[in-house]
């Protein structure tokens, strides 16, 4: 019998007794669940200050930027700020070794000067709906899972036509609590978004991968974009007619700084967690896929950087490559450093104890949920092959051999070519020109050529033969040779040859070609290890839906929050100092101080501006020092956050912006699957540092004008 569960009622089983600021609110809840809380602590706020579909409130400043961050506006002018590694494709694609933005950063000193970015959009939340009871009338006990979640998808995207018709939103229904529960999500999208200010990377990644994910941070993670509408405010292609975007709402900028306790929210899109893994899942994660990831990122990373540092025309293709690789691979160490430190798996396998102890408490419970944790732990074991194989074809292949990638997006024109119908023909060919410019502005043949033979090599090493493409029956062993063949022959090598041949596309041409080839056999497997994988995640998906569902029931009356899953959440804490490890503390905030004592001429990763070293030597801080004459860069709150939330705005306890959240800390890398309060904290740009940036460092005054200040 299936069980709906009040609003009230939900909870997510971490430790049982979860702390206030653990948690990625739902913002149609803040009234019944948080702000009485939020109070307390400080906050000024009323529920609908933050959110309401009735007024303008607080989610009206709050952007998806681009398809993996966070922004806010700042300005009564479509201001946008967000972090400078969530602009860093925006600043490569601008950039040229002659102009080189991400060396020596950008600034727009006017309106005029400000650079249309294909291809980059800003998304608002309109509304948020619960839908749980419609989703649910389609659905019924005896259906298998995949048929339910099949059910449910046509239903919500019938839910979402019906809210948007004869509006120019789009919408979605999302599951939340493993499918337990549903809503819909109504957005507007702009999509005429200008590059206006971003420091060099010196400042804006000062640190780089050695400083990723640590605490005490010294870097000015920051940059600034704006939106453009059409004359009545409307989302519009860019158009030189279009005009700065008049907001519903922009946060005020506070300069009137931080102290130690200090209330701290913070609103944005958190990509997603797994705070209801069990242990046979976090088990898997450890040996797997971390593992994996760690091993074959770390190999690739080293061959990137090589040819980076080697060549500023490479750098600039390959920058933004790198360092969403380098992230995730660093995150996945720290992930299994903590993991296994916290001792996670031992505090999992207690909750699914207690999980089962209640189970046994009434045989009803017993009779509809007693399959949830056998079925989670038997497809966890059935996939473990399946599920290492996978992942290296994904991250030795998919994600590391390039020309494989443009490859397979000429498998439409092959489809053309191979039919009588040749109706589509040009317009197949004009789409895969666009995706082919787009590809070879960041693509060097050597570096590929001289990556993929050890990742083919790599993947027969570490998987079994009876998981290999059929290409390694031409490979025989000898990967370069292969390779060096590939590159030599294939139409996919440059962009030149490739439109040479779609100047007059010939389907022997295409069938024969070894890259085309190649992405066909690899693609052909990967889908036949999906295949696989589908069929035992059927009774996982079934047994995690269960398994919630009664977690849920268990702690009826609770109040607490789902996974993250990109939808828009609010999270609260506050600013503290924590305590890593034995006999070391660590301060709530860092200033610029800290800059010159890292600073390292000879290493790329710490170098330092001359123009801020000479703003330092001349404490030339304008209005935006410490009381001390210090200059403020970095500070730390306990909010909870995680991917996605980059770019989040940090917001004071009267809605002032504060601060611009853009890491979490080392030594609770297990957040995503395990709070840890006294040691989980949110990294944040100090507003203050930012605006001082912006009017020291590169006399954009103008920017600072346009905001609404408070002193």
């Amino acid at each position: 019998m299936r069980k709906l569960f009040t609003l009230f009622s939900i909870v997510l089983l971490l430790n049982i007794y979860a702390k206030a600021d653990e948690g990625m609110w739902l913002l149609p809840l803040i009234q019944q669940l948080n702000i009485e809380k939020m109070q307390q602590m400080g906050c000024e706020l009323s529920a609908e200050e933050i959110y309401s579909i009735n007024k303008t409130s607080m989610k009206d400043a709050i952007v998806i930027f681009g398809r993996g961050c966070t922004g806010e506006v700042i300005s009564d002018k479509g201001l946008v700020l967000t972090n400078h590694h969530c602009g860093y494709g925006a600043i490569q694609q601008h950039s040229t070794p002659e102009q080189d933005y991400l060396k020596d950063g950008f600034w727009a000193m006017s309106m005029q000067e400000e650079i249309p970015t294909p291809g980059l959009s800003v998304t608002f939340l309109v509304r948020i709906e619960d839908v749980t009871e419609k989703i649910n009338s389609v659905l019924s006990d005896d259906m298998t899972e995949s048929d339910r979640q099949e059910a449910a998808k046509k239903e919500g995207k019938t839910i979402a036509d019906q809210a948007t018709e004869g509006t120019h939103y789009s919408a979605r229904v999302q599951d939340f609590y493993g499918d337990n529960k549903y809503y819909l999500l109504v957005y507007e999208k702009y999509t005429d978004v200008r590059m206006v200010g971003a420091p060099p990377s010196s400042i804006g990644k000062f640190g780089a991968d050695t400083d990723n994910w640590m605490w005490p941070r010294h870097t000015g993670d920051f940059s600034i974009f704006r939106i453009y509408a059409n004359k009545d405010n409307m989302p519009a292609d860019y158009s030189e007619d279009n005009v700065p975007y008049n907001p519903k709402h922009h946060l005020p900028v506070s300069i009137k700084g931080i102290e130690q306790n200090d209330f701290a929210m913070i609103l944005g899109y958190p990509g997603g967690t797994d705070r209801y893994m069990t242990s046979y899942e976090v088990e898997e994660l450890i040996k797997i896929n971390n593992t994996n990831r760690i091993y074959v990122r770390g190999i690739r990373q080293e061959m990137l950087l090589e040819d980076m540092l080697a060549d500023d025309a490479v750098r600039i293709k390959y920058s933004s490559k790198y360092a969403g690789s380098a992230n995730y691979w660093k995150n996945s160490i720290g992930m299994n450093k903590a993991l296994k430190q916290l001792k996670v798996i031992d505090k999992k396998k207690a909750n699914e104890d207690q999980f089962s102890a209640w189970l046994n408490e009434k045989p009803e419970r017993k009779t509809q949920y007693v399959e949830a944790l056998p079925l989670i732990q038997k497809a966890v074991k059935e996939r473990k092959e399946l599920t290492h194989a996978n992942q290296y074809i994904y991250e030795t292949m998919l994600r590391s051999i390039e020309i494989v990638d443009i490859a397979y997006d000429a498998l439409d024109l092959y489809n053309v070519l191979n039919s009588e119908n040749k109706d589509n023909l040009e317009s197949t060919i004009t789409e895969l020109k666009e995706k082919a410019e787009k590809f070879y502005k960041n693509f060097n043949a050597p570096t590929d050529q001289k990556i993929a033979p050890v990742m083919l090599k790599i993947f027969a090493e570490n998987v079994n033969s009876s998981y290999y493409p059929d290409i390694y029956n031409k490979i025989e062993g000898n990967y370069s040779n292969y390779v060096d063949k590939m590159f030599e022959s294939s139409i996919f090598a440059s962009q030149e040859k490739l439109f040479d041949f779609l100047g007059n596309p010939t389907l022997d041409i295409l069938k024969n070609d070894m890259a085309f080839n190649a992405s066909l056999s690899i693609n052909a497997k990967n889908d036949e290890l999906k295949e696989k994988l589908n069929e035992i995640n059927s009774d996982f998906d079934k047994g995690n839906r269960l398994y919630i569902a009664g977690i849920l029931e268990m702690n009826e009356g609770k109040a607490m929050y789902p996974d993250a899953n990109f939808t828009m959440r609010m999270t609260y804490g506050e600013v503290l100092d924590y305590d890593p490890m034995d006999a070391v503390h660590y301060d709530y905030i860092t200033t610029l101080k800290g800059v010159m004592e890292k600073e390292d001429p000879d290493n790329w990763e710490f170098v330092v501006p001359e123009k801020l070293k000479e703003l330092y030597n001349n404490k030339d801080y304008g209005q935006y020092a410490l009381k001390n004459g210090e200059m403020p860069i970095a500070f730390i709150t306990t909010n909870d956050i995680t991917g996605g939330n980059s770019g989040s705005p940090v917001i004071n306890s009267k809605g002032e912006l504060i601060g611009t959240a853009f890491d979490g800390n080392w030594e609770s890398m297990s957040g995503d699957i395990f709070f840890e309060p006294e040691l989980q904290r949110c990294i944040n740009v100090d507003v203050r540092y930012t605006l001082f940036i912006i009017e020291k460092f590169a006399g954009a005054k103008r920017l600072i004008d346009e905001m609404t200040i408070i002193k």
